[in-house]
């Protein structure tokens, strides 16, 4: 084998997952090289974002980084509820409880903050093992040796040999897929967010919110305003900004043709928002990122060989109904990779270090969690069309409506039960029909007024930091005909059917007096999420270290 440079381990990707498993072999004493990206961790990084210390995790991340919730994190969320919505009339839910199920606590982040934070820990620490941390690196790929894993590949560096790989290279890892483990293949099997993080003192927050300068508020949105797309909305309380977004199965993005940013902008500007938002809204940042939906993908068996797989790019994110969390999960499947290879290590077969992985995140709970039982046995039954259409038609009956009127004092408990949040089905009855008809049975219609006036897409990209790789597109259209890629140009968040300066075009070309619909690519203003990826057929990959888009927020 060609005298490479080796590592005991190698770590890609310094979000949560990363850290996790980078601070876990550094405590272990295992030298560790954590890979990243980005100019810096969290560059490269979006999420909603709440992150969760859950009473029954093995881990939490500041019992790996002391210090944390002071240093890294927004606002602790001590308030949660849910909004149904039917044009203007509104029913709202107290889900305080459910979301202090099993939880420490709660706090809002923003990636680029925290995930920097955390990066300066891990750096200390591996390099006190004898690694360290290097940013602007893009690893591609896995390298072999007779078939077998034995390092990676980068677009910047030599190889790099290691006994044991960790990927927390997220939702779009290279690895996971070059291993065989992930594919982007089913639309049904992803959601797409979309955020916006926007500007507001924390005076003003502290007296719209009603919360103290160590509380924060969550607050979910349901029902009619997204055009029948399958999703929902979300705002979070940070220090001294708010982030708000909206998140949608991809599937249903494709079949209603919905455009993303003008989803965003239904949520932005509904009169329940002009409580919180006024004609002063400064949208510092706008965002997106593809979520795996764990009910179906998070991986049983997340490892291959040296590799094992955290966080997103394992599929680890926890999307049921209201309950969302993913870093936590992430956490506590970096810092289990890293002590399993530790033990394995130990015991002298570091080859069964993945296989042990895999037990650790079903016997410490995680898998139940991602993948719970009650969905998997139901699934088959509620996510049929036909009972979806059924269900759906005795809600919006007369008898339904007077069962939604009868059941008007219970269902704010129902709602606050995790186990029934763990059965809810993908389908249109619990993000569209059930939340619309609790509106209009039970709501109050909205008297205040909305003045937000959201930047358009071109100002949205525009406001964006890119460092365009001249001359090396990541991505490429390998069929460009409008059957195969037009998905994406409505799909795609920084591209819709009549703008022209996004990344998907819709073209009539003319040839021998025949007119074909294509689709046309520029990767320049790409936030790569990865939409494309999925709903269109092309070659993707992630840009060169350092170049695309840079997020400041995250």
């Amino acid at each position: 084998m060609t005298d490479y440079e080796h590592y005991e381990a190698i770590v890609v990707g310094a979000g949560p997952g990363g850290a996790a498993a980078a601070a876990t072999f550094a405590n272990y004493g295992i030298e560790t090289l954590v890979l990243e990206r980005g100019v810096e961790a969290g560059s490269k990084n979006v999420s909603g974002g709440l992150i969760y210390a859950e009473e029954s995790a093995p881990y939490t991340i500041d019992d790996l980084f002391p210090g944390f919730r002071e240093e890294a994190a927004e606002r602790p969320i001590t308030t949660y509820r849910i909004h149904n919505i039917a044009g203007s009339k509104v029913e709202s839910f107290d889900l305080t409880r459910l979301h202090e199920h099993d939880t420490e606590w709660s706090d809002a982040v923003l990636r680029r903050k925290m995930d920097s934070w955390l990066a300066e820990r891990v750096h200390e620490r591996t390099r006190e093992a004898g690694g360290g941390l290097l940013t602007d690196v893009h690893v591609n790929g896995l390298l072999r040796e007779d078939g077998k894993i034995v390092g990676i590949t980068t677009d910047e560096l030599d190889p790099i040999t290691a006994d044991v790989i960790v990927a927390a290279d997220g939702v779009n890892s290279e690895l996971a897929r070059d291993a065989g483990l992930m594919d982007w293949d089913e639309p049904e099997e992803w959601f797409q967010g979309v955020k916006a993080v926007v500007d507001m003192p924390a005076d003003v927050i502290a007296d719209r919110f009603d919360v103290g300068e160590d509380e924060g508020a969550a607050h979910l949105f349901s029902g009619d305003l997204f055009s029948g797309v399958r999703g929902g909305g979300f705002l979070y309380t940070n220090r001294e900004s708010l982030s708000l977004g909206t998140v949608f199965h991809l599937d249903s993005l494709v079949a209603e043709r919905a455009e993303p940013h003008e989803l965003l902008d239904a949520m932005l500007t509904h009169p329940l928002l002009g409580q919180w938002l006024d004609e002063d809204y400064t949208e510092v940042e706008y965002s997106a990122k593809l979520v795996p939906d764990s009910k179906k993908v998070a991986l049983r068996e997340p490892h291959f060989g040296r590799l094992m797989v955290v966080g997103d790019a394992a599929g680890q994110m926890q999307a049921q109904g209201p309950i969302i969390k993913g870093m936590n999960h992430a956490v506590s499947a970096g810092a289990l990779a890293a002590e399993a290879y530790a033990q394995a290590k130990s015991r002298n077969s570091p080859e069964d270090a993945g296989t042990l992985y895999a037990k650790k995140l079903k016997r410490e709970g995680v898998m139940q969690k991602l993948r719970p039982q009650g969905y998997e046995l139901m699934r088959g039954i509620t996510e049929r069309d036909s009972v979806t259409d059924l269900v759906d038609s005795v809600l919006t009956s007369s008898v339904g409506r007077f069962g939604v009127r009868a059941l008007s004092g219970q269902l704010e408990r129902l709602y606050n039960t995790p186990a029934l949040s763990s059965m809810i089905p993908d389908t249109r009855t619990p993000y569209v029909t059930l939340p619309t008809v609790i509106a209009e049975e039970l709501g109050t219609r909205i008297r205040e007024t909305n003045d937000v006036s959201p930047p358009d897409l071109e100002a949205r990209i525009e406001n964006l930091t890119y460092d365009t790789d001249i001359g090396n597109p990541h991505i490429t259209v390998l069929d460009n005909s409008f059957e195969a890629s037009g998905a994406a140009v409505s799909a795609c968040p920084v591209s819709a059917v009549d703008f022209g300066g996004g990344c998907y075009r819709e073209e009539f070309v003319r040839t021998n007096g025949s007119e074909e619909r294509v689709v046309s690519l520029d990767t320049q203003p790409c936030v790569e999420c990865g939409t494309c990826a999925v709903v269109a057929d092309t070659e993707w990959t992630h840009p060169r270290g350092g170049k695309g888009v840079e997020f400041n927020q995250g």
